[in-house]
């Protein structure tokens, strides 16, 4: 689990306690590796959950069916949190026949307070796991299932929730991602960095790489970013070298507002990929890309936010211009502006106007220039969390009200 230590401070410098949770139930003492604390696979009906509305249970699991008089949903009984910690929250679900507008959402409660969402999407099938935030610590957990659709053909279907808890104290094992795990996003990664500054389709562009790429297996997830006006990829070198050494393939070279050479150097990376002598060769993971850029970079990642090929796109003091930007997003994104910065106001328009998963942070004392490296952090645990897989972050570091990163200025996000 992510460990932050320090104060936040400008520059992206950010803190945040240990995951530190527990729980009592079918398991009374804590073990020395992940603990179950508590399970229900709905064998013998709910359970310790109580359910409301069209709920079932069979060999299948819960299933929640839609109804035009009362959204179905089903609440466990308090779980006592007491004497462990590295608390991680998995279950399966699948979604079915769920029509644009309708949604099942995944929360849990601490303490009888207020729900936070954990997972809210109108698609998705199989297993998932989240580790919860510091503010679980000790408390009453609850976990509630709930679905908002017209139909009884549309159903969302739960088994196998589980409920696990690490060693007491100090949790070093996070959720399996696709790279290294890593105790502090604010500290350079587990590779050591190499530049290549010949790269790309015009041999004009940055190449920043782990040294050692592909080591233990590892395919590395794709990076591209677009620099703001009047920079250069140099004038960014210490924030790539950082995304690098966390294991990402970063590409950069100068922007433009218009974003095809972005697409082109997803098509370069893909062709190094498939070279026999790249230093990239059967390395990459090119179904893992972000596209995303400072100013002028942002708004030409906007113009391309539609690729395909894409899991999320990064937008750093660029909001459009006209106000459209998001209309070409299919993916989450995130924004990050400055409470000092010129842009921020655009910026504020475009998340009015995204319809998408996004995340949106304005950062004190922050300004236009600076506004990439101090988000630069925030950038390293969005890209963990959707190209490397670390769903932990989902909570930890941005959806809950405790947040690693809600505390550096302005935090809104909708969509989820």
């Amino acid at each position: 689990m992510t460990r932050i230590s320090g104060r936040l401070r400008a520059f992206g410098a950010v803190a945040a306690g240990l995951v530190a949770v527990g729980a009592a139930g079918v398991v009374t003492a804590p073990a020395s590796a992940a603990t179950p604390v508590y399970s229900e696979d709905f064998s013998d009906g709910l359970g310790t959950f109580t359910a409301s509305g069209s709920v079932r249970t069979g060999t299948y699991g819960a299933r929640l069916s839609g109804s035009l008089f009362s959204d179905p949903s089903m609440t466990s009984a308090p779980i006592d949190l007491t004497g462990y910690s590295g608390l991680t929250v998995s279950y399966t679900r699948a979604a079915s026949g769920l029509d644009l507008g309708e949604t099942f959402t995944v929360g849990y409660s601490v303490d009888g307070g207020s729900f936070t969402t954990l997972e809210s999407a109108r698609t998705a099938t199989g297993a998932v796991s989240f580790r919860l935030p510091a503010s679980a610590d000790g408390g009453s957990l609850r976990l509630r299932f709930s679905l908002d659709a017209g139909s009884p053909l549309e159903t969302l279907t739960v088994d196998d929730v589980l409920v696990e808890a690490g060693s007491g104290g100090d949790p070093t094992d996070p959720p399996a991602g696709s790279l290294p795990p890593v105790d502090d996003v604010t500290a350079p990664g587990p590779y050591a960095v190499t530049i290549d500054t010949s790269a790309g389709p015009g041999n004009d562009g940055w190449l920043v790489y782990p040294s050692d790429a592909g080591r233990n297996g590892v395919d590395h997830p794709v990076f591209v970013w677009g620099p703001g006006a009047g920079s250069a990829p140099a004038d960014y070198e210490d924030m790539l070298r950082l995304w690098a050494s966390h294991g990402f393939v970063v590409y950069s070279e100068v922007s433009s507002s218009r974003g095809g050479y972005m697409v082109a150097a997803l098509d370069w990376l893909e062709e190094q990929n498939a070279r026999p002598g790249s230093p990239l060769y059967q390395d990459l993971d090119t179904s893992e890309v972000a596209f995303g850029g400072h100013s002028r970079g942002s708004i030409g990642t906007f113009d391309v936010a539609d690729e395909p090929r894409l899991e999320t796109t990064i937008h750093v003091a660029g909001g459009s211009f006209d106000g459209n930007g998001p209309d070409s997003l299919r993916n989450p994104a995130l924004y990050i502006g400055g409470d000092e910065d010129f842009a921020t106001s655009n910026m504020e328009r475009d998340y009015t106007g995204t319809d998408v998963p996004v995340w949106f942070g304005i950062l004190d004392n922050t300004d236009h220039i600076y506004a990439t490296r101090n988000g630069r952090h925030i950038i390293t645990a969005w890209l963990r969390w959707h190209l490397a897989d670390e769903e932990f972050r989902r909570a930890e570091d941005f959806l809950s009200p405790g947040c690693t990163f809600c505390s550096l200025g302005e935090v809104r996000h909708k969509n989820w």
